[in-house]
């Protein structure tokens, strides 16, 4: 339990800070859910154009301290190959 004022303050600042990121978290999922969707429907157009407005939130994170640089990387380059794949299935 927080006694000194410092320490409460630092409990009052890391539960705002864990409510900023819990919503960038959800709203990352929300784009990523998006292009996930846009993939199963077999839409070249729509998945590239979902992609498209997923990379920007996606690195967003990683400015903001929500995810590791490594983990969006990962993603975006998976996303990015089932999206080429869909409109060019040699690709494969």
């Amino acid at each position: 339990m927080a006694n000194s004022p410092q320490s409460k303050k630092r409990a009052r600042q890391a539960e705002a800070r864990a409510a900023v990121n819990k919503a960038r978290r959800s709203r990352i999922r929300t784009f990523l859910r998006k292009v996930e969707e846009a993939i199963a429907t077999g839409d070249a157009s729509v998945a590239a154009a979902a992609l498209k407005t997923a990379q920007p939130e996606l690195a967003r994170g990683v400015t903001k301290g929500v995810l590791h640089k490594n983990t969006v990387a990962r993603k975006m380059s998976r996303l990015a190959h089932r999206v080429k794949v869909l409109s060019h299935p040699a690709a494969a």
